[in-house]
């Protein structure tokens, strides 16, 4: 458990630290997450032999549940289980993505960075800048949770703050500010497809573009910063203390003649991959966009970390040949095996987190869960604010079962956006409503794709960190997010104003 500095801790205090005493009683995260691919079959079975079944509301397909205990579903466990591990959507990511963000450590260009942005930034605006860029990072996707996260906590710690603290911002940004952005991500298209063919069940020519919940999102982009900034400062710093680990600070110390000289190569080949990016996305049949012409969907969205790596790369083999920290190819490589040693236990937990995530997936268990709790949500009788207050909170509930946005929004879009257009509200803010809720659990959900990597990272500060620290340091920003998003859609609604370029909050529909 962490240290904590007061000797006598306030109520928040108390409660987190129960939070986090009871969450480290758990096994270790690989053994739980053992234990849940476990549990999932059988609570397959279980389901499976009451016969328990819903009605899809967006194809009308009967739902059931697939029995991990029959024969088909013992010969998926045993098939599947390598290709499980391998098709594990984060694994490939952090691995090569680390790969180049390891030249560049190995190059001494990360700590050469982390020095001149400590020593030329005011400390009182730090966290709000980690904060605001974790925010910012979620138009690249797994950007902000690879390479922000852990340089964050660097960051603090070179500043002579808690890593942990900065570890905290930065993934309160990233992950619970996921909804929050001043530019457009790929998920916004993902979203208003889905919402689309939902409005059209009651209106069969309605469209939702991409960008229908630009305005909100903008607008929440701040609020998530001064709310993520707030927090860190008075919860979770006071909670944490100061920082007694074995883990030591890079040296603040003032640039000498070869890293500046590195610095310049970097900023050189920075230059040129700029320019062959921007070549590639600034003409209107440039090599990096899509088949129609567009970013959103394109090469340069779907092979972003194929850029952080080469980017990353390039910027650490220019450095090292400047700063003269590299003297040849096998100082490169050294870079890259030294990055991956660091992932030991995340690889060995991500083999059993991945199983458990594919035995829900297949066994229809999140479907059968997002359903019901639908079907509930629907018949309450409550009235359209409280009713769309009680979605955001069910989005979020359902969140910590069933990670994808994606696949949350194909299920309850169906049932929520005809729902709602009846009351008189728009697609576009029913999706907002949910993007909200989905988003403030993120950092507090283990089913969320990230959460073992940052049990990896916080481990590297504190030994014996376990799930019950992540959630115990990352439930304020939950907490209050929650609260603070809500006050926002509710005074956006009331006072009527457009969450998105053709996007209006409230729409008038005859029912069919």
């Amino acid at each position: 458990m962490i240290k904590h500095k007061s000797s006598k801790p306030k109520l928040v205090d108390r409660f987190l630290n129960g939070v986090e005493k009871v969450g480290n009683l758990l096994p270790h995260p690989a053994t739980l997450f053992a234990g849940f691919a476990l549990l999932v079959v059988l609570v397959s079975w279980i389901v499976s032999f009451f016969d328990i079944s819903v009605l899809h509301p967006g194809t009308k397909e009967i739902i059931k549940p697939f029995n991990l205990m029959s024969t088909e579903g013992l010969h998926f466990m045993i098939t599947k289980m390598v290709t499980n591990f391998t098709s594990f959507a984060p694994l490939g990511t952090v691995l090569v993505a680390l790969l180049g963000i390891g030249v560049a450590e190995g190059s001494g260009l990360i700590g050469t960075v982390l020095r001149l942005v400590v020593l030329s930034s005011p400390k009182k605006m730090l966290t709000f800048i980690i904060v605001f860029a974790g925010v910012m990072s979620n138009t690249a996707s797994e950007v902000g949770y690879v390479l922000l996260v852990p340089l964050a906590a660097v960051i603090f710690l070179a500043a002579g703050r808690h890593p942990i603290a900065g570890l905290a911002a930065a993934f309160a940004g990233v992950s619970g500010g996921y909804s929050a952005n001043l530019l457009l991500g790929t998920i916004d298209p993902l979203l208003a497809g889905l919402s689309q063919e939902s409005a059209q069940i009651l209106v069969k020519d309605y469209t939702v573009n991409p960008a229908c919940n630009y305005y909100f999102m903008f607008a929440s982009t701040f609020l998530i910063s001064a709310l993520g900034t707030w927090i860190t400062e008075k919860i979770v710093v006071p909670r944490l203390g100061e920082y007694k680990g074995e883990e030591k600070a890079i040296s603040i110390e003032q640039l000498n003649k070869d890293e500046k000289k590195g610095l310049w190569f970097a900023l050189f080949g920075a230059i040129l991959f700029t320019v062959f990016l921007l070549a590639g996305l600034i003409p209107e049949q440039g090599y990096l966009r899509g088949e129609d012409g567009g970013i959103l969907k394109s090469p340069f969205m779907s092979g972003i970390v194929a850029f952080i790596f080469v980017g990353a790369a390039l910027c650490g083999i220019m450095y090292g040949i400047g700063a003269k920290t590299f003297k040849n190819d096998s100082d490169v490589m050294k870079g890259m095996s030294k990055s991956m040693e660091t992932l030991g236990s995340y690889i060995v937990l991500v083999f059993f987190a991945a199983q458990f995530v594919a035995f829900f997936n297949e066994t229809k268990l999140g479907l059968i869960f997002a359903v019901k709790g639908a079907e509930i949500l629907k018949s309450s009788g409550l009235g359209p604010i409280p009713l769309m207050l009680s979605f955001v909170l069910i989005a979020a509930l359902i969140n910590l079962v069933m990670g994808s946005a994606s696949a949350k929004w194909a299920i309850m879009a169906p049932v929520f956006i005809p729902m709602f257009m009846l009351l008189g509200y728009s697609p576009e803010l029913v999706q907002m409503a949910y993007r909200v809720g989905d988003s403030v659990t993120n950092i507090i959900s283990p089913m969320m794709s990230y959460f073992a990597l940052i049990v990896a990272f916080m481990q590297r500060y504190e030994s014996k960190a376990g799930i019950g620290t992540i959630v115990s340091t990352m439930l304020p920003y939950s907490f209050i997010f929650l609260i603070g998003w809500s006050l926002l859609l509710i005074v956006w609604i009331q006072l009527g104003l457009p969450i998105g370029p053709g996007s209006p909050l409230h729409i008038d529909v005859v029912a069919p």
